[in-house]
């Protein structure tokens, strides 16, 4: 599991900066913080929508849907929130 993630913060990281500065902001929007926290559950989370124990199947759906979901965050922030943390990229 910590493979799994160490792997996907290295394809997110830029995406999970701009996230936390966000979050961190204080005109940070409530469902923002919802959002994220959903994410974050279903990272961690043993039901996935693809098994496990599914050889490489069961770690492609955390690959792929988790920064989709980061990526669907960070596009619906409020234009001044995105433009104060896009430096954080």
């Amino acid at each position: 599991m910590w493979k799994r993630l160490s792997l996907l913060w290295t394809l997110v990281r830029g995406d999970a900066r701009q996230l936390w500065a966000a979050l961190r902001h204080p005109a940070a929007p409530g469902w923002l913080k919802w959002g994220t926290a959903l994410v974050a559950l279903y990272l961690l989370s043993p039901v996935d929508l693809v098994p496990d124990w599914i050889p490489f199947l069961g770690a492609i759906d955390d690959l792929v849907l988790v920064p989709l979901a980061i990526r669907w965050l960070l596009d619906r922030l409020p234009p001044e929130l995105a433009r104060t943390t896009a430096g954080r990229r």
